[in-house]
């Protein structure tokens, strides 16, 4: 299938372009094989893009556009139409400037149709992008219905609110100017202060509870006033629970929310909630999704990372085993995570001594180095480098005798950031003395004795 393009005698932005469509078969008699030009009328391409309109809107200029191109045009700041350069009211609401041309989105639906035998499929009607005033008021029902107790109604607002959300890229922006994390997460506080007692199979009351992380995960990243009510004590029972006992997409939108805290320095908030620690190592243990996987990893990496009791208590829950054996076979991103929460962990002296306990521990992290990517090979010196430093001769000897002393060498030749610099050339000066132990090789692990 070609491409076409017609060069006219005319400016750039005449410029017409075709897209070829192969006839159906029954038109294909006179020639196989042939590609016939569907041309796009100037009038139903976007100035900007070039693009045929899904959304064409007209500006006080008389120029039409695309909405999208448009929309992004004005983000940047500049307040004049782009083709005539005209100066747009600066003053103006960005609803007041772009009008919906319903005539050329009719004009344009029509040819699509009238072209489906060449592939051309109808752009489907845009759906009215709510107004700043609409927004509002969609979130003071919210509020409102949640200072009833109206659970009912706040559910169905909430649920209108993701549709709306969804929709379209600008409801997105207006729903999230109107402050919508505050209201959401200030919601889920409330209603969860009102079940004083979280059962632990309140599977039909965490459906609500679902919901609402739903609409607050399309609005991140949350305020300091929202990361407050999210993290309550009473709200973060209610996470726990969903996270124990939430549907699959109510798992994932309570480990992204768990991250949203940490990530954002509230790891004291989270650190105290009773079954948290417990929640997010069985969602390791037995996975149910990857994308819940990767949210909870990086909710761990945050926890352990800030807090050593935190670190401990992970370590505890034996996830430093349970973490080197699945190191042996991950994709490039979970392997990354991985090494990031085992380097975490080993912060702690507990998180040390599980990581000498368990015999795939060294091998498998030497092994890591290179095979992954520059960020999984940091991580890794950094997990060995904090085994080694504090456990010494018994780390260090296992780590020659799986080739870390070559593999170190190479990351310094090859380079490496100035921190993970520093840590190889330490590990360097620690097992210089232990060199002339006999390398094994690092590829088969199932045979593999410790010397001590």
């Amino acid at each position: 299938m070609c491409i076409l393009v017609l060069i006219a005698n005319k400016p750039s932005l005449s410029l017409m372009t075709s897209i070829s469509a192969r006839r159906p078969r029954s038109n294909m008699n006179l020639a196989k094989n042939t590609n016939v030009g569907i041309l796009i009328p100037n009038d139903f391409r976007c100035p900007i893009s070039l693009e045929l309109m899904k959304d064409p809107v007209t500006l006080p200029t008389g120029i039409t556009y695309d909405r999208q191109s448009i929309e992004r045009w004005l983000e940047t700041g500049s307040r004049t139409c782009p083709v005539s350069n005209k100066v747009l009211d600066e003053y103006a609401t960005d609803e007041d400037i772009i009008i919906p041309n319903h005539s050329i989105r009719r004009m344009i639906q029509d040819w699509c149709v009238a072209n489906q035998s060449f592939g051309i499929e109808r752009i489907p009607t845009p759906p009215i992008p709510i107004t700043l005033a609409i927004a509002v008021e969609m979130l003071t029902k919210i509020a409102s219905a949640a200072r009833d107790q109206d659970r009912n109604r706040c559910g169905i607002l909430v649920r209108n609110l993701v549709a709306s959300t969804k929709k379209c890229e600008r409801n997105k922006r207006y729903i999230e100017g109107a402050g919508a994390d505050h209201v959401l997460a200030t919601s889920f506080e409330v209603f969860a202060k009102d079940d004083s007692v979280v059962a632990e199979v309140e599977s039909s009351k965490n459906v609500f509870f679902e919901e609402i992380l739903s609409a607050l995960t399309l609005v991140f990243p949350l305020d300091k006033e929202a990361l407050r009510h999210i993290g309550s004590p009473e709200s973060l029972d209610r996470i726990v629970s969903i996270l124990k006992f939430g549907t699959i997409a109510g798992r994932l939108n309570a480990a992204l929310v768990v991250k949203e805290l940490v990530s954002s320095g509230k790891e004291c908030l989270v650190g105290g909630t009773q079954g948290l620690v417990q929640a997010l190592t069985k969602l390791i243990r037995e996975p149910v999704s990857p994308q819940i996987t990767k949210a909870s990893l990086t909710g761990i990496y945050y926890m352990v990372s800030a807090d050593e009791k935190l670190a401990s208590e992970f370590a505890e829950m034996n996830l430093v085993s349970l973490l080197v054996e699945k190191l042996v076979d991950l994709d490039k991103s979970t392997c990354e995570k991985v090494l990031a929460v085992l380097d975490g962990i080993f912060g702690s002296e507990t998180g040390r001594e599980k990581g000498r306990e368990h015999v795939l521990t060294i091998p498998v992290l030497v092994k890591k180095m290179f095979r992954v990517s520059a960020m999984a090979t940091e991580f890794a010196v950094s997990a060995l480098w904090r085994l080694c430093k504090a456990l010494k001769e018994e780390c260090l000897i296992e780590a020659v005798q799986v080739g870390a002393f070559q593999k170190l060498l190479l990351l310094l030749q090859v380079g490496c950031c100035e921190i993970t610099k520093e840590k190889v050339s330490e590990l360097l000066k620690l097992m210089n003395g232990y060199r002339e132990l006999e390398c094994i090789e690092t590829m088969d692990f199932k045979g593999l004795k410790r010397s001590f």
